[in-house]
């Protein structure tokens, strides 16, 4: 029922009302007395809305619901507003055509998997008790957590020039960033700020291939550099002055190299690009690699240790601040580093760049592919990690073979210093795969 990012599908088949209610009643059940309740901009979110806070009410839990606003904004109410958890009605940067649920924790973390198989549970074996109507859960409305959030991020920087900024609010609950660079002196124009659940101006996801238009307009006008987020915000990508797309492994190694001190580390997912490493090697600060999916660098950033946490996809997380991936923060967080420390194409050129290839294969049983692709990787090399899937460091590079979790595929990622290298090393694991799979057929 539970992915990393909580549950997510198709609206009517996946994710349903009935659904949404028995997680309502599971809150309650666990004993999460008062929740903050918010949603996307999703048509249906509003009766996936309704239906867990009934549930939640009928169980007698408390509900505070935010309207529509960004997953990180639900995820700082939950403190804010002295509440136990926090819901939020969204599929993210999945199609018009889905929906989700995600939980939170006070301290803005995702629910772990131990919080999720409970609720889980709850929901498989019906376990919860209807409140006497003397009892039932009150709601109310809060309208100031965007507001609140807003000052947050102002609060979180101190710009060193003003900034023209184009945000690309993709539609979704977004917008906030431009107010936050508006307050902090920048001019600032949008892209998409209408909230819209199908999503009209371009698809949620913030990949270059659906942020075209925002390079074009930041390239044809005097623009510093370009914001883009997904359909909840909790995502954020960027675009130099020059119109080009930055890749998020350059995003991440620019934020933690400038969040990590001398003996820090910075948490982030085993697919993430060396050039981290190196970007982070003369301040003598490391990449401790999790699992991929936010939830696994939200786990690893809650150390003291961890100074910064973040995944190539856009999620960015500054422990300091919340524990959830708040796309908004990591805007301003970005103009204040090209307002302090010069332009966004002067700074990614003082990153190396490393060739990585990607492919996928085909598969029959995902399961027994993987088991015979890790028993063959152990026998042949001696650093292992199958935390998630199975990754090979070597001294020059490393390559990661994954299953999908979503479809018969099994993903191979490598990367070198060098380029025939990078090849050498996705030939072999691609081969691995291959062969593991004709014998698992």
């Amino acid at each position: 029922m539970f992915g990393t990012s909580g549950i997510r599908g198709a609206v009517g088949d996946d994710v349903t009302g009935e659904l949404a209610l028995a997680v309502g009643r599971a809150l309650a059940a666990e004993g999460y007395d008062h929740v903050v309740l918010g949603r996307d901009a999703r048509e249906s979110g509003a009766f996936l809305a309704n239906a867990v806070a009934a549930g939640a009410q009928e169980c007698g839990t408390n509900v505070t619901r935010v309207g529509v606003a960004s997953t990180p904004t639900v995820a700082r109410s939950v403190a804010e507003f002295d509440a136990d958890a926090g819901v939020v009605i969204t599929a993210s940067h999945n199609p018009a055509t889905d929906n989700g649920i995600k939980l939170w924790t006070r301290s803005g973390q995702a629910f772990n998997a131990e919080h999720r198989a409970a609720i889980e549970k709850r929901i498989r074996d019906e376990s919860f008790e209807r409140a006497d109507w003397r009892t039932v859960g009150v709601e109310r409305k809060r309208n100031d957590a965007i507001e609140n959030h807003i000052e947050a991020l102002v609060a979180a920087v101190d710009l060193g020039r003003e900034l023209s900024v184009v945000v690309d609010a993709g539609n979704g609950p977004g917008a906030l960033t431009a107010h936050a660079l508006s307050e902090l002196g920048c001019v600032v124009t949008t892209l998409n700020a209408q909230p819209d659940g199908s999503f009209p101006g371009r698809p949620s996801e913030p990949t270059e291939e659906n942020c075209t238009t925002l390079c074009s307009v930041v390239a044809s006008t005097d623009a510093d550099l370009g914001i883009a987020h997904d359909g909840d915000a909790d995502r954020m990508m960027a675009v130099t002055e020059d119109g080009e797309f930055v890749p998020g492994d350059h995003l991440l190694a620019l934020f933690g190299r400038r969040a990590a001190g001398d003996g820090e580390r910075v948490a982030a997912p085993l697919n993430t690009s060396l050039a981290v490493d190196d970007a982070l090697s003369p301040q003598r600060a490391t990449v401790e690699r999790t699992p991929v999916g936010d939830v696994y660098v939200a786990e690893a950033a809650s150390d003291p240790a961890v100074a910064f946490g973040g995944e190539p996809s856009g999620a960015w997380i500054w422990p300091d601040e919340t524990l959830c991936p708040d796309g908004p923060l990591a805007a301003v967080k970005l103009a204040e580093l090209v307002s302090v420390e010069g332009s966004l194409e002067t700074l990614l050129g003082e990153l190396p760049r490393y060739p990585t290839l990607r492919d996928s294969v085909e598969v029959e049983d995902k399961t027994a592919t993987m088991a015979a692709v890790a028993r063959r990787v152990n026998n042949e090399f001696d650093e292992v990690d199958e935390m998630d899937g199975v990754r090979v460091a070597l001294e020059d590079g490393w390559f990661l073979v994954r299953a999908s979790g979503t479809q018969p595929l099994v993903r191979v990622t490598a990367e070198a210093r060098d380029e025939a290298r990078a090849q050498e090393l996705f030939d072999e694991a691609y081969a691995m795969v291959e062969e593991a799979a004709k014998a698992s057929a």
